[in-house]
């Protein structure tokens, strides 16, 4: 695994980067995955690749993600992108599983036991990511604590994640026009800072079921 550390970039420069990685992954014939940690500045809506954008105010900058899924904004989260290759005869469903596990794992090293959420919840007349949860969604006692969407191009997976650490239920209402339940974050079930979360978890790539092919990114 190839791991980019942690770097806060504009929206637009977080969606070039892993459009390159997707890229040189496709380009190179890459089978080694690709795993990058990072965060948003400033503040921002990334909207799914198909969804319609008729909700934007133009109040918070926004971009369009290569991925599907609804929008999220970003402001207090950790965002990971995954890069590989997809496994022969593997649904989408289970890709979302197996690369979502690898957050499972890591949070049961905090003593956090996530589960898979239960089914499609919600409908689609949601513009925010958080308020649909399927059975690809990673969850914390029920409630959505990791949204994620993927897109498939040449053969290769790129899944987005947004692992959410504190969240304005008044801006995000404001913002969708829509009631924010059935969520929560990691400053909510955990103490932990993003800085001590983000180090433990290249621990855990590093010295854990990942070592044996880890290397960071320069």
């Amino acid at each position: 695994m190839i791991y980019y550390g942690y770097s806060i970039n504009s929206g637009a420069d977080n969606m070039r980067i892993d459009s390159e990685i997707l890229d040189r992954a496709i380009e190179q014939k890459s089978k080694e995955p690709v795993f990058r940690l990072y965060g948003w500045s400033p503040k921002c809506i990334s909207l799914g690749r198909n969804q319609k954008d008729t909700f934007l105010t133009g109040e918070i900058d926004s971009v369009r993600r290569l991925t599907g899924g609804r929008a999220l904004l970003h402001d207090n989260e950790v965002t990971y992108s995954y890069v590989a290759p997809i496994k022969e005869g593997q649904s989408v469903v289970e890709s979302y599983k197996e690369i979502s596990g690898i957050l499972i794992d890591f949070f049961k090293t905090l003593g956090i036991e996530l589960e898979f959420g239960g089914g499609y919840k919600g409908g689609m007349k949601f513009d925010y990511c958080m308020l649909i949860s399927t059975g690809a969604d990673v969850c914390y006692k029920g409630k959505k604590l990791i949204g994620s969407a993927q897109c498939r191009k040449q053969g290769y997976v790129l899944q987005h994640g947004s692992i959410l650490f504190g969240y304005d239920k008044e801006l995000l209402e404001k913002l969708f026009n829509e009631e924010v339940k059935g969520i929560t974050c990691m400053n909510e079930i955990l103490d932990i800072t993003k800085e001590e979360f983000i180090h433990l978890l290249q621990q855990h790539l590093q010295h854990d079921m990942y070592a044996e092919t880890y290397q960071k990114a320069e």
